[in-house]
């Protein structure tokens, strides 16, 4: 499909939770109920909880229609992107479509889980395969530290909310935890999480970190030992502190290849590049964290945020043994 520019779509990415993830964006950027510190897409432009046909329904739709026909080996049909999935008034007839058309594909939903108070927002998820909330926080300090949440959020209404999609959903739940250290790493708030988790009854819980720069630079990854520490803490035997790898693919090569040509030129935010290249924010990320693994673009933060440019590699120390055999010759 990457003869007609996808504009809901992005993908297939190789993701650490899900394996080769076709995804869906239903937002315009940073569209959220939340200003997470750590979310990898930056600072929340529209933090709100009203819920919209942010984008047309029938379009997306079509583009699934045209990719999915191709039948592309996948691992899951993910609803996620740049914002707060489930703020799209409609994501339950897009689920139900899609498992309607194409019933062999699974569909996973990640969500910050603040809208699953509503009942008419649990009901949406019914046939979904796998639903990602997060938890970061069970006081509402730390949730106000942590997530930022819009001005008509509560904690503690949150977590009942949890409670009560676990007794009306039948499908696989994981409990995501993201771990700052100083913060939601101390025995208190840890104890609490896991009394809290033992209400909500998820099938698993995944422990996660920073691993690509967060929205504020303060954030640090916690280590494995913490998240040791903090699993044997919460005291749940369904945590993980890693991500199980499903199908392996590669990075759009092509993709990189013009982050490369354009970053040659001048530096540029994830932003910059969303809006130059055409691809969704989520892809820009996924490909900026691989360029910076691999060494070949870094980042320096600004006003404006996170600058990415061509990583100046230090000049190769003269070979004398090669300078050698090249004289001999």
């Amino acid at each position: 499909m990457d003869k007609k520019r996808k504009k809901y779509l992005f993908g297939p990415v190789p993701s650490r939770r899900l394996g080769a993830s076709l995804g869906i964006d239903l937002l315009p950027y940073k569209t959220c109920t939340l200003d997470c510190v750590y979310c990898e897409c930056g600072a929340t432009t529209n933090l709100t909880l009203c819920r919209n046909e942010y984008v047309p329904v029938n379009d997306v739709l079509e583009e699934l229609d045209e990719f999915l026909k191709e039948r592309p080996a996948l691992d899951y049909v993910t609803f996620a992107g740049s914002g707060e999935p489930l703020l799209h008034s409609r994501i339950g007839e897009i689920i139900a479509w899609i498992k309607l058309h194409y019933p062999f594909y699974a569909v996973a939903v990640l969500t910050n889980g603040t809208l699953l108070t509503q009942q008419e927002v649990r009901a949406s998820l019914a046939r979904a395969d796998l639903v990602i909330p997060s938890l970061d926080a069970v006081t509402n300090q730390l949730f106000q530290k942590i997530n930022r949440p819009h001005s008509g959020l509560d904690c503690q209404e949150i977590i009942p909310g949890l409670v009560q999609f676990r007794r009306e959903y039948s499908g696989e739940i994981c409990l995501e935890i993201f771990v700052i250290p100083g913060l939601n790493d101390c025995m208190a708030e840890l104890e609490q999480m896991g009394e809290v988790i033992r209400q909500v009854k998820p099938d698993r819980i995944q422990l996660n970190t920073l691993d690509r720069p967060g929205a504020e630079n303060w954030v640090q990854p916690a280590g494995e030992n913490e998240l040791k520490k903090c699993s044997a803490i919460i005291n749940e035997g369904k945590i993980t502190e890693g991500y199980h790898r499903r199908r392996a693919i590669p990075l759009n090569m092509e993709h990189q290849k013009n982050i490369l040509d354009v970053l040659q030129h001048r530096r540029c935010t994830a932003g910059d590049l969303v809006g130059l290249l055409g691809l969704r924010p989520v892809e820009i990320n996924k490909h900026l964290h691989m360029l910076v693994q691999l060494k070949r673009v870094e980042y320096i933060r600004e006003k404006r945020g996170l600058f990415y440019k061509i990583k100046n590699n230090p000049p190769h120390a003269p070979d004398k043994r090669n300078k050698k055999a090249d004289l001999a010759r």
